[in-house]
This record gives C-alpha cells, structure tokens and sequence, in this order.
C-alpha cells in the first residue's frame, strides 16, 4: 500500500499506535519526530494520542563524494556514530569526516534553535518516547536518535514509521524496545516510492506542525 501523503501515513499509524495505548502498552507518551519529514507524521500521532510533540534534530553524515550515501549520523551533543562496515567499504577513516562532521553539527543546532525557539528538552525520564520518522531506509539516523535518547532515561522506546526497509527494522529492532513499520518491502528501495505526494518540508512547515497549525 502507497500513502497518500504524510498525513495520512501519519493517521494510519496512529490508528495502530492508539490500539497499543488503549491495552495500556503506551504509558505516559511523549511523541518525538525526526525533523523534517517526520514531523507530519508525528502530529497526527501526537493528536490521536493526546500526547505532547517535539522534535529531535538528528543529521545525517555523508560519504565525501557521495553525500547521499549515509556513512552516519548525529544528534544533540552526542560524537557521531559511524557505520563501520560502510566505512571500510570506502576505504575511509572518521577522521576523514572531520568536516563533514562539523558541518553537520553546525547545522543541527541551527535547526534545534529554529524549532525549539527558546523551550528546554522536553523531560523523558520515565515515559514512553515514540520516535516517528516518515521512513526509514538504513535507519543511521534512528539509530544516533536512540542512543541520545537512551541516554535520557525513557521507561521504554518505540521507534514507528509508516514504511521501512527490512535492514533498518532489523537493525533497530536490537536497540528500540518495539520497531513499528505498517509497511516493511522486501523490495524496498527509497522512502519516497511509499508516497504519491512526498514533497520536501521546509523549516516553516516544522514550525507550523509544532504550533498545531
């Protein structure tokens, strides 16, 4: 099945999520999206589960010459978390991705003081956190989220998407307490095949989804 558009994926996941809440298995929620793409998706989660939205800014580090190849990722303070076996594949070492890195980072903060505008973290110690992206195709990026997060105390993590690929479910499923994917392919290729509509979110469009407009 296809998704329409973001919003849509973001209710039929909501509808699964709202099940689980319902058999007590989501307990004092707290709903995080991965920015940009995620953040649809997660309101229409956040609003079905009467639970608070926020944002958890994590980038992707790119192979030098290869900027869409993920060799990585980061997020908050956190050092980057690299994928090893990528790495040796392109002969690279992580000091090779020093400015990359740092590149990277400069931007991340960027997009936590435009979105955040002002508020702290919000408190997860104790509560359910649901990371929400629109997809997910390594899962580098959620990996980097859940070690942030774990770091942080949740009672317990669920990482859920509308469709990922068979790696990256297999991947997560080690580190995230439950891995929901409505749609896992086994012929998966990008994220954006899923959707009939995916176009690409801007800063304002985040803000819009945070402030509920």
């Amino acid at each position: 099945m296809r998704f329409h558009d973001r919003v849509h994926a973001g209710r039929e996941l909501a509808e699964r999520l709202r099940i689980r809440q319902e058999a007590g298995t989501l307990t004092h929620p707290v709903v995080l999206a991965l920015p940009r793409g995620g953040v649809t998706v997660a309101r229409e989660v956040a609003e079905a589960l009467d639970a608070p939205l926020d944002v958890l800014v994590v980038r992707k580090i790119g192979a030098p010459s290869q900027e869409e190849l993920s060799v990585g990722a980061l997020a908050g303070d956190d050092p980057p978390l690299f994928d090893e076996q990528t790495l040796e594949q392109l002969g690279l070492r992580p000091s090779a991705l020093d400015d990359v890195v740092e590149r990277e980072r400069a931007e991340l903060r960027r997009r936590e003081e435009r979105y955040r505008q002002g508020r702290p973290e919000p408190e997860l110690r104790d509560r359910t956190v649901i990371l929400v992206d629109d997809g997910l195709a390594t899962g580098a990026t959620a990996r980097a989220a859940l070690r942030w997060l774990r770091a942080r105390s949740p009672e317990r993590v669920v990482v859920a998407v509308p469709v990922c690929s068979p790696q990256a479910a297999d991947v997560l499923r080690g580190e995230a307490d439950e891995v929901l994917c409505l749609q896992r392919p086994a012929d998966f290729l990008a994220v954006a095949e899923w959707y009939e509509d995916f176009e690409q979110l801007t800063d304002d469009d985040v803000l819009a989804a945070l402030q509920g407009q």
